[in-house]
C-alpha cells in the first residue's frame, strides 16, 4: 500500500524536478544507489521493473526505508500492463511509470489513488491519458520524438499539460536547461545520474554529487534560490 497521497507524490515530483530511475538485482547494492539519489537531495527515486529479481528487490527497498528514510517516495518504472501494476502497489509502489499509455493501468492506480505517470508519443496520447486523470505524462522516447522542440511544441495549444522528459536527459546543464525552459515539469535520468562506472566502483559518492549538481541546475534554471 503507497504510504504518500497521490497529491504528496506528484508535488514532490514538480517541487524537485528530478526523478533517479534505475535498476539493480542485488539488494545491498540497490540500497546504496537509493541512498546515495536521496543524500544528493532526491526525494522520489524509480526502481526500475527490468529484471527477474525487480520486484523482491522493489518491496524490500519500500521496507527498508519505510524506516531508515520515511520521507522517501519510491515508485516503479517500466510498467506496460495492469497485472505488473496491481503487483507493485501491492508491494508499496507510491507512484507508476510506463513506457506506453495504457488506459487499463490508469485505471488501476486510479482505483489506489497512485499517481500514473505514461509514456507519450504524440498529444493525442497525452489528452487520452489526460482525459483518465493523468497529471504527469512521460515524453517517451524524448529524444526520439523532438526532444524539447517536442515539448515546446505541445505546450503552445496546451499549455496545462505537465510533462517528464526522459531517455535523452543528459546530466549537463545546458541540457537540463534545454529541456526546462522548453517546459518540462520534471526530468528522469537513469544511466547518465546513475552510472555503472560509478556503481561498479562503489563510487556512491559521485551519485551524490552528481544528482546534487542536477537539482541545482534545475532551481538555477527556474530562478529559484538554493533551500536553506
Amino acid at each position: 500500500m503507497a504510504r504518500f497521497s497521490r497529491l504528496e507524490v506528484l508535488s514532490a515530483i514538480i517541487r524537485i524536478g528530478l526523478i533517479p530511475l534505475f535498476y539493480h538485482g542485488d539488494l545491498a547494492i540497490a540500497r546504496q544507489i537509493v541512498a546515495a539519489c536521496s543524500a544528493g537531495g532526491a526525494r522520489v527515486i524509480e526502481f526500475t521493473n527490468r529484471g527477474d529479481n525487480a520486484f523482491r528487490v522493489f518491496s524490500d527497498l519500500v521496507s527498508h526505508f519505510s524506516t531508515a528514510k520515511p520521507s522517501l517516495i519510491l515508485g516503479v518504472g517500466s510498467v506496460v500492463d495492469p497485472g505488473t501494476a496491481a503487483l507493485y502497489l501491492s508491494g508499496g509502489a507510491n507512484f507508476v511509470v510506463g513506457s506506453v499509455w495504457n488506459p487499463e493501468v490508469a485505471r488501476v492506480c486510479n482505483r489506489r489513488k497512485v499517481p500514473y505517470i505514461p509514456g507519450c508519443a504524440t498529444p493525442s496520447e497525452i489528452s487520452q491519458a489526460e482525459e483518465l486523470g493523468v497529471e504527469i505524462v512521460k515524453t517517451f522516447p524524448g529524444c526520439a520524438i523532438g526532444g524539447p522542440a517536442f515539448v515546446k511544441a505541445v505546450l503552445g495549444p496546451t499549455p496545462w499539460t505537465r510533462m517528464m522528459a526522459t531517455s535523452g536527459v543528459e546530466a549537463t546543464e545546458d541540457n537540463i536547461r534545454a529541456w526546462f525552459e522548453a517546459g518540462v515539469a520534471a526530468v528522469g535520468i537513469g544511466s547518465n545520474l546513475v552510472r555503472r562506472e560509478w556503481v561498479e566502483a562503489k563510487d556512491y559518492a559521485a551519485i551524490t554529487s552528481m544528482t546534487a549538481q542536477v537539482i541545482a541546475w534545475i532551481r538555477q534554471v527556474r530562478g529559484e534560490s538554493a533551500p536553506l
